[in-house]
């Protein structure tokens, strides 16, 4: 059973941002592959039979049943299943293990008694780990709200990497006054050196910014940009110099109920300045070399966090410098990104053979808002082009297709990176074509079709 409580997890550290909350009931799409094989989902967003039907087909999922549309646009999924007791009731009856995107401690006092123990291909919301602590939430909680914090994380990363070769740590800061930032920002800025400002707690990028020293010259110097900029404490960070198709990393484990670590795979993210937008993961994605490196370091992470009494799904992101080097840059305790490409892996292995290479992209612009029905024309002819290269298209995220800037998610499967190349340019290619198609046609905007605003296009991704 799958919850998709993204906005929830995000928005306990962000500030409890409306926006963030916003973001994460679309991206709360995702909870359809939180395992291989659903049977229940539960959605703050209402979605279309389209989109369920399609995975189902793709998929063979059976008799899965989908309770969209259960929060308004900026509620919690929770908090409303706290005023719908009948469904809150099957979810405790079910005998199914309960997955949630990650731990919140509404979650877990609302679910408390309904998470079965389950096996090391679970999420974050499998096993019990409920040991009380003085706080009333539970271990895993606790741990996860400690190292969600990118302070406590980087100060776990210094303490495991003289241990580990090929694992370097940028130096780290915490400031909690304007004066002390701008003096680290403009010290860097004079000796040439770029900065990444970060808030302690942040998900997908959010609260994290790379200021260069054209930034804080253009800014009028340093006290300028953090007087417009910087609010409280923040932690200033060694900018890891590097480039490539490998420069940022992830790596994915899980922790299981009896502490043990489970490495489950790399993959090359798309990052877009510090926001993350997709992952490619597969065979040949990442050489073995640093794939062995980045395992050996999450495995040693893994096995600090179960210590401490954290049991779930997990990762840490990393970026290579110009040595070829790996640095830490932060944990996830929860369900990822990359969580999704690998459970799309592992369901289409078990139906195919073979591991297919997978790549997630998120958050594609559409050149114009779609209502459902224009949404399932459009995706039903992207996908049969991509099945005419050899590739399997899944829409991921599909409600934010009638957005002010409205975008799409897709996977893509296949068993060549050259193919998931071809298969991208052709997805961004039909998105970009709906805008040229309603702007020629006249038409601005509207109650069903509209031309989406024009963006400048971020460069083309690098090849995995």
């Amino acid at each position: 059973m799958h919850i998709g409580n993204v906005g929830d997890f995000n928005a306990q550290f962000a500030d409890g941002s409306p926006a963030v909350r916003r973001a994460g009931g679309h991206y709360a799409c995702l909870a359809a592959f939180y395992s291989p094989d659903p049977r229940i989902l539960v959605l703050p967003r209402q979605v279309e039979e389209f989109w369920v039907r399609e995975l189902s087909h793709v998929l063979e999922w059976q008799d899965i049943a989908v309770y969209g549309g259960v929060a308004g646009e900026d509620g919690g999924v929770v908090e409303a299943l706290r005023s719908r007791p009948a469904l809150l009731e099957r979810i405790r009856r079910s005998g199914l293990p309960v997955i949630t995107w990650g731990r919140t401690p509404e979650s877990e006092r609302l679910l408390a008694g309904t998470r079965p123990t389950a096996g090391p291909r679970a999420g974050p919301g499998s096993g019990t780990g409920t040991d009380p602590e003085p706080d009333g939430l539970g271990q895993a909680l606790s741990v996860t709200r400690r190292y969600e914090s990118k302070a406590a994380a980087h100060r776990l990363f210094r303490t495991l990497a003289p241990a580990h070769p090929g694992i370097m740590v940028p130096a780290q800061e915490r400031v909690t006054s304007r004066r002390r930032a701008a003096r680290a920002l403009a010290a860097r800025a004079a000796a040439g050196a770029a900065t990444v400002v970060k808030a302690e707690y942040g998900v997908g990028g959010y609260g994290t910014t790379v200021v260069t020293p054209r930034q804080v010259a253009e800014a009028g110097g340093a006290r300028a940009l953090v007087k417009r900029s910087v609010r409280g404490a923040v932690l200033i960070e060694e900018y890891v110099q590097g480039s490539g198709p490998l420069r940022n990393l992830t790596f994915d484990a899980v922790v299981d109920d009896g502490g043990a670590v489970h490495p489950v795979g790399v993959g090359v993210m798309d990052i877009d300045g510090t926001s993350y937008q997709g992952v490619t993961v597969g065979p040949g994605a990442v050489p073995d070399a640093p794939a062995g490196v980045a395992e050996r370091f999450t495995a040693a992470v893994g096995r600090a966090l179960a210590a401490e009494g954290y049991r779930g799904w997990y990762d840490v992101d990393f970026v290579m410098d110009r040595a070829g080097r790996l640095a830490p840059v932060e944990i996830n305790l929860r369900l990822t990104g990359p969580a999704v490409a690998f459970m799309v892996q592992a369901r289409l292995a078990r139906l195919q053979g073979g591991r297919p290479l997978v790549r997630t992209l998120d958050r594609l612009p559409l050149g114009a808002r779609l209502p459902a029905a224009a949404l399932a024309d459009h995706l039903g002819e992207v996908s049969r082009r991509c099945r005419s290269l050899g590739v399997t298209l899944l829409p991921t995220v599909v409600t934010a297709a009638f957005e002010p800037h409205p975008y799409v998610g897709v996977a893509l499967a296949a068993r060549a990176p050259g193919a998931l190349d071809a298969a991208e340019a052709v997805v961004r290619s039909a998105n970009d074509a709906l805008g040229r198609m309603f702007m020629d046609a006249g038409v601005s905007s509207g109650p069903s079709f509209g031309a989406a605003p024009r963006r400048t296009r971020r460069p083309r991704r690098r090849r995995s």
